[in-house]
């Protein structure tokens, strides 16, 4: 296919060419009714592409297929069979897909390791989970993805498991054996859904970890707007093989999805995939070679310790992508969340995750020298300034296995049952009622239906403490928990 044409980027080029007048949504009408004080904020060119698909960018029965044309060209470029695009971000994508394989009642394989919004699909489709544990480094306290092994073992416990979700990169960078889990899934004559959020780049240089997509996964999704350039909320599906109905998963899509989807994520989508497509290994290439150099530099520093392919070297994770940074802080007397803090304080550098142990950061194509310097030179400032910092209790961090807890009821059963509030000493033995998600990275320490234990409460209340983040217990600051009642029925 001719990868140089970006079709919804040359329809909203068209549209605003012609000067079309619009008697419908959106309501600014292309920035004639957008307050000043927020275009000089946001630019005007963002109201005026901000433009519906019918009627706007395509006409009402799509008879240019714009849309189908831009997700066939994104289908070739990553070499899945049909792609689709979303506008709602991959936290409803990868409902939709696990919607796709399993239905209420029905088993699916997860990865515990999963980001929050997989939990809140199994309380939302009802499906039952299968957990599968993932590998716990204890030095670090991390989790990698499950290998082949594992899948297998659960899939003779559960032969009427539906399928796999499988968690490639994590938010810390480490990487699944994806063909071994896929060839195990295919073996039970099951699909593999890949969350591949962290992904985006994967197809486009050789230098980087497996993608789904060549590695015999059925189904991907990923997030353009984390590791690629697509602006927030892009999400694509690929699908491939026949083992996902392609008219499922759209009707699945349609039932989550927005009716009202936002050309410029279209738009964005379509023209990364272009960019990527025509420049992606150049970019790539030279993203790569900056990443060895941080990576090398970061080594030189005192107190900050860089995961590097040690993991993989020791059979923790299958591989690992370069461009994630992930760096242990612990040896210079300050937690992850002290440290994220610091540097945007004193140096206005956001990093893109913390937590008790560690900071990360992502490098992408759009890097460059300035923001290269920029990054080593605040990591240097925070070795020179830990002593400066509050020296803090530390965050009583459980046994790896401490974090695999009973699950006592389905998730969606112990959500919608009745609740009571207890308090945290009391916790303990409780089902819990709710999700409780430190954040970053968002990986529930306690799911619906799961009992709770005096170490994982110990942990989560000391980790308040020192600034985590919970934003979906019901209880922010963790003095109570919500449980099902003891009474309580399910629903």
């Amino acid at each position: 296919m001719d990868q140089s044409r970006a079709p919804v980027l040359e329809a909203l080029q068209e549209f605003r060419r012609r000067n079309d007048v619009v008697y419908g949504p959106p309501g600014h009408k292309q920035g004639r009714g957008a307050d000043p004080r927020v275009a000089d904020v946001v630019g005007l060119d963002v109201f005026r592409s901000d433009v519906l698909l019918l009627n706007g960018l395509d006409d009402r029965r799509e008879s240019q297929g714009v849309l189908s044309h831009a997700q066939e060209l994104m289908a070739d470029a990553v070499g899945a069979e049909r792609t689709f695009f979303s506008t709602c971000g991959s936290s409803l994508s990868i409902k939709t897909a696990m919607l796709s394989v399993a239905g209420p009642g029905e088993k699916l394989l997860l990865s515990r390791n999963a980001h929050k919004s997989v939990i809140s699909a199994v309380v939302i489709n009802g499906v039952e989970p299968v957990w599968v544990h993932p590998k716990f480094d204890a030095e670090r306290h991390l989790a990698h993805p499950p290998e082949p092994d594992d899948v297998r073992r659960r899939l003779k416990e559960h032969p009427d498991a539906k399928g796999m979700l499988l968690i490639t990169p994590t938010d810390w960078g480490t990487c699944a054996d994806i063909q071994g889990v896929a060839r195990v899934c295919h073996d039970f004559d099951v699909p593999l859904i890949v969350d591949e959020a962290w992904g985006a780049h994967l197809p486009f240089h050789p230098g980087l970890p497996p993608w789904g997509m060549f590695h015999e996964a059925d189904l991907v999704v990923t997030s353009v707007h984390k590791m690629g350039g697509a602006i927030e909320q892009s999400s694509v599906f690929h699908l491939q093989h026949d083992r996902v109905s392609p008219e499922v998963l759209m009707q699945r899509e349609d039932l989550l999805g927005t009716t009202s989807a936002s050309s410029l994520v279209y738009a964005t989508l379509d023209g990364w995939r272009r960019q990527m497509a025509e420049h992606g290994d150049e970019l790539l290439d030279t993203a790569l070679r900056r990443a060895g150099r941080v990576r090398a530099a970061i080594q030189e520093l005192p107190g900050l310790r860089l995961m590097d392919r040690e993991v993989v070297q020791a059979g923790l994770a299958a591989d690992l992508d370069p461009l994630k940074l992930v760096i242990d802080v612990r040896e210079l007397g300050v937690t992850g969340m002290q440290a994220a803090e610091w540097l945007r304080t004193h140096r206005h550098v956001d990093v893109g995750s913390s937590d008790t142990c560690r900071i990360s950061a992502s490098l992408t194509h759009a890097d460059d020298d300035e923001t290269e310097a920029t990054l080593l030179a605040a990591l240097r400032a925070l070795v020179e300034g830990a002593d400066s910092m509050e020296r803090q209790r530390p965050v009583h961090l459980p046994r790896p296995s401490a974090l695999e807890l009973e699950q006592a009821m389905r998730p969606r059963d112990a959500f919608f049952a009745e609740a009571d509030h207890v308090p945290a000493e009391r916790a303990a033995g409780r089902v819990a009622a709710e999700l409780i998600t430190p954040y970053p990275p968002g990986v529930p320490a306690i799911a619906p239906g799961e009992v709770i234990t005096d170490e994982v409460v110990d942990y989560l209340r000391s980790g308040v403490g020192h600034g985590m983040l919970i934003p979906d217990a019901a209880d922010a600051s963790l003095r109570t928990f919500r449980v099902v009642a003891s009474h309580g029925s399910t629903g």
